[in-house]
């Protein structure tokens, strides 16, 4: 099971704000609507829990999800953030 926050992936933010990815895949903005839609796609079974607020940012609901994948943690964002860009 892989936790995946919104932030994880977004570009807007610095790696010191949440970002896990680099630039190069991090894509603008997503939305966890977005994120579970690209998770199925990849056959991935996942959980949305709207009314989480990223640790970092306590006072925003943002939202998580939990991924049920057996990949390394990176390796699934940046699968994410692929199957994200061409969605797009």
């Amino acid at each position: 099971m892989t936790m995946i926050w919104p932030q994880y992936l977004n570009s807007n933010l610095t790696l010191s704000e949440g970002r896990k990815v680099s630039l190069e895949y991090a894509v603008k903005d997503p939305t966890l609507n977005e994120i579970s839609r690209a998770l199925k796609r990849l056959g991935i079974n996942c959980t949305v829990e709207k009314n989480k607020a990223y640790p970092g940012k306590w006072y925003e609901k943002s939202g998580r999800i939990i991924a049920e994948s057996d990949k390394n943690k990176n390796e699934l964002l940046k699968e994410i953030c692929n199957e994200l860009k061409t969605m797009k």
